[in-house]
């Protein structure tokens, strides 16, 4: 029997079953899919000369994340790559603002464009420099960050307090309007904000666009060397260099409970995998929550809350084999690993505008990455393996482009909204359609499909807006990996601190998982304590 079993081998379950080993808790690891990685894998499938990722590609969230700093992976195989520089948005008029790892650089680019915003561009640098290490250590914790809160408490008072709160509630189009007199600034950190689910009028989406932007400033948005499924293979490696067991294609269906206490898993196909100490979940909160435990099992709150639960967008993706690298009017842009692509900020408005509103975007925002650009192995050279990616309303009631697309996402309807995102880049780069060699189309069904914690093609685990983050994720509660159920632990992207590759909510359940054992032992221990301190005979 082991101690916990952990269900789920995507990047948070794999850090989890990491963080117990080292603990000296015997692991096993049970997955659906025929390998493990959840949305951390890659593959040959668009072409076989191609690796390209099928999910997730650039992981500043990983470089920053002192959950996966513990691990020291790259004594297990990993090596980062980086491309010459960070992101570019290139502009319909040619010019093109780039975030490069220097900041002076960076700054460069955007008074080119407007001079005085390069001098905008360090002052936020600088605040990032002041409190974002306090920040990022209080979001990786469980609530309440105390020891963390508390640096991040003082560093705010220093950094002018109520001005800095402001700041970190603004809406990125706000931030951008106060901060600069061109569009090179505004862009960067409102295409950072739009890497989640937050429209430029958001509250609070001027924090998640600056600190996106300066994890790339000053860590860079790193890809793992040969594909992203070599962070999940050194996962593995370590895990299993523990003692650790990962079953792959096989199933969770039920969390067997007895006494109130989650004591097994049972599977597909009828097994029932027991857990000695802890049940670990990196399953979406409405999977786990009247799923994988029935409803009926549930408090009456935590059944109302969930039910509230509110997804982040659908995604739709397409991967490339190109004959040659992406030919961009602005050749800045062809130095980037990720590229946004939209007009301008009011573009920006109404993509999301059209999304919250249920219309498929004629003009969809998109993230594109130039693997090769970032990592040479990729494919071969002169080549580049790339994608693209935007976001789609999870119940599409019309369409703004004309297509007639209704969100069945048949072949018809993913081949017009592909040559839609194609257009996208053919618009900063004319010409890109005469390279692609091959091309895969995923779908939100086909992301679940292969990845079933990506519900609906929701990558996040839920909105990150923040009326569902710190102690409203999943649901209004503690922000805390613990369950009403003893012994259970949600470890997914549903918890705090939410969606991205950082491992900070599988650490944290871990920890939880650790706590709560200790506890159980706790009156066990004292009586053993008082017993052996007494008078003898």
């Amino acid at each position: 029997m082991a101690d916990a079993v952990v269900i789920g081998a995507g990047p948070n379950g794999l850090v989890a079953a990491n963080v117990l080993a080292d603990a000296g808790w015997t692991v096993e690891v049970l997955e659906a899919q025929p390998e493990p990685g959840g949305a951390v894998r890659s593959d040959r499938g668009v072409h076989p000369d191609f690796v390209n990722d099928v999910f997730s590609s650039f992981y500043p969230l990983a470089a920053a994340s002192p959950a996966m700093h513990a691990l020291q992976l790259e004594r297990h195989g990993l090596r980062w790559s980086h491309a010459p520089a960070v992101l570019a948005h290139p502009m319909p008029d040619g010019r093109c603002p780039v975030l490069h790892r220097d900041p002076v650089a960076t700054a460069a680019s955007l008074d080119e464009l407007a001079p005085g915003d390069g001098a905008a561009w360090l002052r936020l640098y600088d605040l990032w420099h002041d409190v974002g290490p306090q920040l990022l250590q209080s979001l990786f914790t469980p609530f309440p960050p105390v020891r963390a809160g508390l640096a991040l408490a003082a560093k705010v008072r220093a950094a002018g307090g109520l001005r800095l709160l402001r700041f970190m509630v603004l809406p990125v189009r706000r931030l951008g309007e106060e901060e600069f007199t061109g569009q090179g600034g505004p862009l960067l950190l409102t295409g950072c904000a739009l890497h989640a689910d937050l429209a430029p009028e958001a509250a609070g989406s001027s924090v998640f666009g600056w600190l996106m932007a300066m994890l790339g400033q000053s860590l860079g948005f790193p890809v793992p060397e040969g594909g992203s499924q070599e962070l999940t293979a050194a996962l593995v490696r370590r895990l299993e260099s523990r003692g650790g067991v990962v079953r792959c294609s096989t199933e969770a269906r039920r969390i067997v409970l007895r006494g109130g206490r989650a004591v097994a898993v049972r599977t597909a196909d009828g097994e029932e995998v027991p857990a000695g100490r802890a049940v670990l979940a990196d399953v979406p909160a409405p999977v786990l929550y009247g799923g994988l435990v029935p409803g009926e099992l549930l408090p009456d709150r935590l059944r109302d809350d969930i039910a509230r639960f509110q997804w982040d967008f659908s995604t739709f993706k397409v991967d490339w084999a190109l004959d040659g690298p992406i030919p961009w009017t602005n050749p800045r842009a062809g130095s980037a690993g990720t590229v946004h692509l939209a007009a301008d900020l009011d573009e920006m408005t109404e993509f999301t505008a059209r999304i919250a509103t249920g219309r498929v975007p004629e003009h969809p925002f998109c993230l594109l990455g130039q693997m090769t650009t970032a990592d040479p192995t990729r494919s071969p050279s002169g080549t580049e393996s790339a994608w693209a990616y935007t976001h789609i309303p999870r119940r599409v009631r019309g369409d703004a482009g004309g297509d007639g697309l209704t969100g069945s996402w048949d072949q018809r309807e993913k081949a017009a909204f592909a040559d839609r995102v194609e257009a996208m880049v053919e618009r900063s780069a004319p010409g890109f359609r005469d390279l692609i060699r091959a091309r895969r189309i995923l779908a939100p069904q086909d992301f679940e499909a292969r990845d079933a914690n990506l519900v609906g093609g929701a990558i996040n685990g839920g909105t990150t807006a923040v009326h569902q983050q710190l102690v409203f994720r999943p649901v209004p509660g503690t922000g805390r990996p613990e369950t009403p159920i003893t012994g259970l632990y949600l470890a997914s992207a549903s918890a705090h601190p939410g969606g991205g590759v950082h491992g900070a909510c599988g650490a944290n359940a871990a920890r939880a998982a650790l706590r709560g054992h200790r506890r159980l032992l706790a009156p066990g221990l004292a009586a053993a304590q008082r017993l052996l301190s007494g008078p003898r005979p």
